[in-house]
C-alpha cells in the first residue's frame, strides 16, 4: 500500500471522484456525510478512509491510511516507533500536536499526518496540496 505524498494511495489520486474510485474497489464498506457536507467512504481492505470535498464537486481531497503494509518513499510506517520513522524520513520539519492518547506528526509541505500511539505509528493521513494560487493542485485528470 504505497502512499505517494501529494498525489494519493496506490491506484488512488486526489481530483478523483467517487466513480472513478468504485471502477477500482467497488463500492465503499461504509458512506457518511460529515458536518461540512463532504463525503467519507470507508474501504475495510484497503484500511482507508476518503474524503470528497463538498465545496470542491466531491473531488478526492483527503486520505487516512492505517493498513499494516502502508509504506511512504519504502519505508513501512505503521506500527513502527515514530521517531524512527522521522528521522528516515527526507523532511526535517515537523509539527506536533498532543491529544489524550495520540499525537499528530505534521509535515505540512508534504500535508502529511504520521498519527502515533504510545510511540508507535497507527495511521497516516495525506492531504491534496493546495498551490500558490490558493487552489488544489488536482493530480486525477478526468
Amino acid at each position: 500500500m504505497t502512499i505517494n505524498l501529494k498525489n494519493g494511495v496506490e491506484k488512488l489520486l486526489f481530483g478523483m471522484k467517487q466513480k472513478d474510485v468504485e471502477s477500482l474497489y467497488g463500492k465503499a464498506d461504509k458512506q457518511y456525510k460529515d458536518e461540512d457536507g463532504n463525503v467519507i467512504c470507508l474501504y475495510n481492505a484497503q484500511k482507508c478512509s476518503l474524503t470528497f470535498y463538498e465545496d470542491e464537486d466531491f473531488r478526492l481531497g483527503y486520505i487516512i491510511c492505517s493498513h499494516q503494509e502502508a509504506t511512504i518513499l519504502d519505508r513501512k510506517v505503521i506500527g513502527r516507533n515514530i521517531e524512527v520513522v522521522k528521522n528516515e524520513l527526507p523532511f526535517k520539519s515537523w509539527t506536533k500536536e498532543d491529544f489524550d492518547t495520540t499525537e499528530n506528526h505534521f509535515n505540512e509541505s508534504n500535508w502529511l499526518i504520521l498519527q502515533s500511539e504510545y510511540d508507535d505509528i497507527i495511521r497516516v493521513e495525506i492531504g491534496a496540496i493546495i498551490n500558490n494560487n490558493d487552489e488544489f493542485d488536482w493530480k486525477f485528470k478526468a
